[in-house]
């Protein structure tokens, strides 16, 4: 289905909640999407703002924003990672709701599987780049790793511009097309660098050229009046807009991925 044919979906179906998905931190629900009545057999997952858990670091009830223009962000430089996401009226009111990932039914066990992984040392095979050493509930040392895939340096350099606090494994997946997708993006957007990804084994790279060129036109959309641009400042505060705009430029101009934060910790917690 055509993004554009998603997106209108989800803004006017009827969202029909069909279960909870309990391993969120936050209530999520899976809806089928209903028009007059009738399924549509197309299914979304639904973020309402009230079922939001208050945080001492994110403004209260701003999580289902942030999970959209996280998807306006990335569809405006072209990184097609992020699913059509939007705010919609629920049964429990105002939230977010995101095209559901159809994915292989192996990958409903372990979204990230030959993506990220926890391995002996010994087992690290070329292919694969080290994140952090640590140790097992056995005292055995292992190494958490990523992919070497230009797929995944194209999410850790989205997830530069949006400064996500989240990507853990299990927010990213293969699609039953082949795409890889990234989700539960309401930990991004804020003022303040709050970067923690399991992606950090690019961490001090330049930048591919088809990256540079999605980075920069998110700067042009964020330069000029326009429909995203417009968008995001509904979404986001004037200091998280601003923020967003200069931590882009700044991309752009370094042309490489950031070194993890001396001042902080810079994984996300769980890794999974």
């Amino acid at each position: 289905m055509r993004e554009d044919e998603a997106l209108a979906l989800l803004r006017d179906c009827a969202l029909e909640p069909v279960g909870r998905l309990t391993h969120a931190s936050n209530l999520t629900l899976l809806v089928e999407l209903a028009q007059d009545g009738a399924a549509t057999g197309h299914r979304a997952v639904y973020k309402p703002a009230r079922g939001e858990r208050p945080l001492h670091d994110f403004p209260p009830a701003s999580l289902a924003a942030r999970e959209v223009a996280a998807y306006a962000v990335s569809r405006a430089g072209g990184f097609d990672l992020v699913p059509p996401t939007v705010l919609s009226d629920g049964p429990l009111g105002e939230g977010s709701v995101q095209w559901w990932v159809e994915q292989e039914p192996e990958r409903l066990v372990d979204p990230s599987a030959g993506l990220v992984d926890v391995l002996a040392p010994e087992d690290l095979e070329p292919g694969w780049r080290a994140v952090v050493q640590a140790e097992d509930e056995h005292g055995s040392p292992v190494v958490v790793a990523h992919a070497d895939d230009p797929r995944l340096r194209t999410m850790a350099t989205l997830d530069v511009v949006l400064n996500n606090a989240d990507r853990k494994a299990a927010h990213l997946t293969i699609d039953v097309e082949g795409r890889l997708r990234g989700f539960d993006h309401g930990l991004a957007l804020h003022e303040d660098d709050k970067l923690r990804t399991v992606l950090w084994g690019f961490a001090g790279e330049a930048l591919p050229e088809e990256d540079r060129r999605r980075v920069a036109a998110v700067v042009d959309v964020l330069a000029e009046a326009g429909e995203t641009a417009d968008l995001l400042a509904t979404l986001l505060s004037p200091a998280e807009l601003t923020a967003l705009r200069h931590r882009t430029e700044g991309l752009l101009e370094a042309g490489i991925l950031p070194m993890p934060s001396a001042d902080r910790y810079p994984l996300p917690w769980p890794l999974w």
